[in-house]
């Protein structure tokens, strides 16, 4: 009786080593698996983590990314990484795009283009909502028509400058609903703010214009000279000499600040969309 529960309790452990193989056959492959990159912080509507753009170039993206939000609703965000490793940039991207929740929150309306400098690789991520204007077709040809032969001269901003305007041109004949307007964001009447325009006069003041500015006159008068421009500009725009003041003054004030200040959005945030299923196209050079 004994030997029979010997003999029988060595079957039961072979048997439960056989079952329990191909469970401590994957142990060693998920303990070595290289880590996923990281999500960027979203600061901006162009991240550029490859020192690729230069000021004057994120800026002028920046600014066309942020007019068409704040006309259209949608939003586009360009992000340069320089590799996607471990991961396919196509898997990357719908995990970033997904992770910021790009669009607007209830629509779902984003855009995320993503270049991997050192892989060679980019790829155009569509939420659900725009699959419909930009299917995986039209991003393809955006590709291999405007990105690809632009990236191969190494003109990475005349590539993402044309990319975005197959893509805002795209999405301009969909009807979305209208933009929300905030009342900060209005324009106002008489005697008031207008925030947009005092927004992109203070940008470009800021990183573009002042750097400039203080090299030719010194700190002290190149801060006079670019507050007083600013504000010169802004009144020939607006026809508000209240604005006009108001971004005269505060150019003057961050201006002198200008080389500590980090190139970016200025504040901003997704708009709590996401929603990206796959919708898109990868393509290399």
């Amino acid at each position: 009786m004994n030997r029979l529960l010997a003999h029988g309790g060595r079957w039961l452990l072979l048997a439960l080593a056989f079952l329990a193989w191909p469970v401590l056959a994957q142990m060693p492959t998920v303990a070595s698996a290289p880590k996923l990159q990281p999500v960027p912080a979203l600061s901006a509507r162009v991240i550029d983590q490859t020192g690729t753009l230069d000021a004057a170039q994120r800026a002028g993206l920046e600014t066309r990314l942020a007019d068409f939000e704040r006309r259209k609703g949608s939003q586009i965000v360009l992000l340069m990484v320089p590799t996607t490793a471990p991961e396919d940039i196509a898997s990357y991207a719908n995990r970033v795009a997904n992770d910021w929740k790009i669009g607007r929150k209830d629509v779902g309306d984003g855009l995320l283009v993503v270049v991997a400098k050192d892989d060679r690789r980019m790829r155009i991520e569509v939420a659900k909502t725009l699959e419909g204007p930009v299917p995986d077709l039209s991003a393809s040809r955006i590709i291999d028509e405007e990105m690809m032969p632009r990236f191969r001269q190494n003109d990475f901003a005349g590539g993402l400058n044309a990319a975005v305007d197959r893509l805002v041109g795209l999405v301009d004949g969909e009807p979305l609903p209208e933009p929300t307007r905030r009342s900060g964001g209005e324009r106002a009447s008489g005697g008031g703010i207008d925030w947009e325009n005092l927004g992109i006069f203070l940008f470009f003041g800021f990183f573009i214009v002042a750097p400039i500015v203080r090299r030719i006159f010194g700190k002290v008068l190149g801060t006079l000279v670019l507050g007083g421009g600013i504000g010169t500009v802004a009144f020939l725009i607006t026809a508000s000499l209240f604005t006009a003041v108001v971004a005269g003054l505060v150019a003057m004030v961050a201006g002198s600040f200008s080389r500590s200040l980090p190139i970016g959005g200025g504040g901003f945030s997704s708009g709590g969309g996401g929603n990206f299923g796959g919708g898109g196209a990868s393509g290399g050079w």
